[in-house]
């Protein structure tokens, strides 16, 4: 379905940001309108990336029982990509073309693998296109 969209972990991150209310609110607009509407998709690697900033950089840690509460409430309720070899390849061509990170072709990789339209990220070049993927920045 191609009005999926792909949410990376800095928009969870901004949902708990302290200090700019613009982004959290765009942020936690963004992660409530995924919940009902049931089009948001994230990876694994999301979740990882999630839990390591929320317990470790957050100016206030969370700890594991509020992290892991937290992943119930939001990160089970969300299409969850899970990846095969497919993944990985897919990363790796993109990173070889783009020049993006790694890490950042392959959270592309699975927005494309799971048949997103859009994927919303600060990260990333806003507007940019890549095998049918529209990267957005929901802060500009």
């Amino acid at each position: 379905m191609k009005d999926n969209y792909f949410i990376d972990t800095n928009i969870f991150v901004y949902s708990f940001d302290l200090e700019d209310t613009i982004k959290r609110e765009k942020a936690r607009e963004i992660v409530k309108s995924a919940l009902i509407d049931g089009r948001g998709f994230i990876s694994i690697q999301v979740i990882q990336e999630f839990y390591n900033v929320a317990t470790r950089k957050f100016k206030t840690p969370m700890n594991v029982l509020a992290a892991k509460e937290y992943l119930e409430k939001v990160f089970r309720q969300l299409n969850v990509y899970y990846p095969g070899f497919e993944f990985i390849s897919t990363g790796l061509d993109i990173s070889a073309t783009t020049k993006y990170s790694f890490y950042d072709s392959l959270i592309i990789s699975a927005a494309i693998n799971s048949n997103c339209a859009v994927l919303v990220t600060e990260d990333m070049q806003h507007g940019q296109k890549i095998q049918g993927l529209t990267i957005e920045n929901p802060f500009l």
